[in-house]
């Protein structure tokens, strides 16, 4: 991997967190304990988990002309990273989660709105050109029009950009998006919806990570939450087990993971040092409230 910076491509979410006793069903109503308004978005949430581990980080997104995109893009660059390929759009909201969070476990549930994340497009890719093929590695994941990331992997590509896809939420992909990427981070359910697998079937990691790898995939990560990480990059195959930790909230845990493990990786930490140190920034963050509120910093895991 060359050296350079992080690039993400991503969303840029206001987060409503309602934590509750139990999450509810079809039809039921719960009583909530505790709601926060927070910074989010799966973008965002890695851009900053990656700079909290010491990585330059550059951003493009968008946002609405609104309060939250303000705030949005104030805490950003507070967070140390360069926002110049964040647009704002006018007369469109910023987008927001709506995240149950059961007080118990630690699961949670969550409805989006995509609001200004859907005019991240071809034309803001093509502004950050230069910004994308001068980078290590580019980040991306699918609360953004998928047009625009393929746009910004092939720009990756051809520059010799190694290219990482978080594929969450879990859409049908373009197959040339597959073929393009190095490294990519599903969680299991993530896995096996590309896998062609039903969400009821069992999960067989050598048929999955198989399946993935035909696709034109160079690495893949499966994150399995508390069962640790399988790790395969068609040759080698491992699984690496989690470290313990008590959750109280998992909304931010892949985020922590994917961020830690860019900020590694573009350091110069092989592959199975970096799952490493991504799986003690995802229990760490597991401990805490919030998504990316939950992200560590490096000094914490040192």
């Amino acid at each position: 991997m060359k050296q350079g910076h992080v690039l993400v491509l991503g969303s840029v979410n206001t987060d409503l967190v309602l934590r509750c006793a139990t999450l509810p069903v079809g039809g039921q109503t719960v009583q909530g304990s505790d709601f926060r308004r927070l910074p989010g978005g799966k973008g965002a949430n890695q851009a900053v988990a990656a700079a909290r581990m010491g990585a330059a980080v550059r951003f493009i997104g968008a946002v609405g002309s609104d309060e939250a995109g303000r705030d949005a893009r104030a805490n950003l660059s507070a967070e140390g990273i360069d926002v110049r390929h964040l647009k704002a759009v006018t007369d469109v909201a910023t987008g927001t989660a709506m995240i149950l969070v059961d007080e118990s476990s630690g699961q949670n549930c969550i409805a989006l709105y995509e609001g200004a994340n859907a005019h991240v497009d071809i034309e803001l890719v093509d502004s950050a050109a230069a910004d994308i093929a001068s980078a290590a590695l580019l980040v991306c994941q699918l609360e953004t029009p998928q047009a625009a990331t393929l746009h910004a992997a092939r720009i990756a590509r051809d520059a010799g950009v190694t290219v990482l896809l978080n594929p969450a939420p879990a859409v049908p992909l373009d197959a040339e998006l597959l073929e393009l990427v190095d490294i990519l981070v599903p969680n299991e359910s993530e896995a096996m919806v590309l896998a062609g697998q039903a969400a009821s079937d069992r999960f067989d990691h050598d048929r999955v990570l198989d399946a993935l790898h035909m696709t034109g995939v160079r690495a893949v990560l499966v994150t399995l939450g508390a069962q640790g990480v399988m790790y395969s990059d068609g040759a080698t195959q491992r699984r690496y087990q989690a470290y313990a930790a008590h959750a109280v909230d998992t909304s931010g845990a892949g985020d922590a993971f994917i961020g830690a493990f860019v900020a590694a990786l573009v350091s110069g930490s092989p592959v199975e040092r970096a799952i490493d140190f991504a799986q003690r920034a995802a229990s760490i963050s597991v401990t805490r409230h919030g998504a990316m509120a939950s992200l560590p910093f490096k000094h914490e895991l040192d």
